[in-house]
């Protein structure tokens, strides 16, 4: 980031108003910055009895923590869920991401499960949610290739959950084999991945295709290194390939990517609602 940054903003500006479409790619790291508290303060309020009882550090590991019943793991998720999804509105970040391509051909990848993208009213056929939904659950096994939303359920068990657990009769089962219910998030080898799942991949392979050779800016929102298979290597690949392409990175810990597209990305480490603000 040899440049400053109001000729960094300058620079993206122009490639934006001159893009022939744009490709948001998003990560944890859009939805931290909207305001979703991973590990502060909000989520040591919120999930108090939790790190009292089993040291959990943030929410994101206490996803995989391996719970004795199906009870205990279902309130926690339930309450997960809650904090994440169903407690929050739209988030302004995320509205303004949408002011800033609306008028312009535009697609989203995204490894978030927050439903924050459908939320601000970006059109579900111009979405690919990559690693599931909070607000679905499958079986356990995939012993069947299909997603149900969980709102009723999570309610349910937030409302009469004591002492970190619920009784049984609130616990999902799977309609099809009676076993266990997942929530829908790529965890394990059980992932399903359903109809919507496989029309969203194809929507977002055909996107790419159409506007390869074009004037094509690639959009990349707080996309760590959990993942970089999914989003950040693909974005450099495109971006490589696609000689007209820019790749806008907005991360404050890995800015930088592959050597060979540096003259052609623009990265900022600063605060990304301010970055977004300025861009529009």
């Amino acid at each position: 980031m040899d440049k400053n940054l109001s000729d960094r903003i300058r620079d993206a500006r122009e490639k934006i108003k001159e893009a022939d479409a744009i490709l948001i790619g998003a990560g944890a790291g859009l939805s931290s910055a909207a305001g979703i508290d991973y590990s502060g303060p909000e989520f040591r309020k919120e999930f108090a009895d939790y790190i009292q009882k089993y040291g959990f550090s943030d929410l994101y590991t206490s996803g995989f923590y391996d719970f004795p019943t199906e009870e205990e793991r279902w309130t926690r998720w339930a309450r997960h869920i809650r904090f994440t999804l169903l407690s929050r509105e739209d988030m302004p970040l995320y509205k303004e991401l949408l002011r800033l391509v609306e008028g312009k051909d535009f697609f989203v990848i995204t490894t978030n499960v927050d439903e924050q993208f459908r939320k601000a009213g970006f059109p579900s056929d111009h979405l690919f949610e990559v690693q599931g939904d909070y607000g679905k659950m499958q079986c356990s096994v995939a012993c069947h290739n299909r997603t149900y939303d969980n709102t009723d359920i999570v309610n349910a068990i937030n409302a009469h959950a004591h002492d970190m657990t619920v009784d049984s009769k609130y616990i999902p089962v799977c309609p099809v084999c009676g076993g266990t219910m997942d929530v829908n998030l790529r965890i394990n080898e059980y992932f399903v991945e359903d109809d919507n799942w496989h029309e969203s991949a194809e929507r977002y392979e055909q996107f790419v295709r159409r506007h390869i050779n074009s004037r094509l800016v690639l959009l990349e929102l707080g996309v760590g290194m959990n993942t970089p298979s999914i989003i950040r290597y693909p974005f450099e690949r495109i971006t490589f390939t696609d000689k007209h392409a820019t790749l806008i990175r907005l991360n404050s810990g890995w800015p930088h990517g592959a050597g060979e597209i540096s003259g052609r990305t623009i990265a900022f480490t600063e605060d990304m609602s301010q970055i977004i603000s300025l861009l529009r």
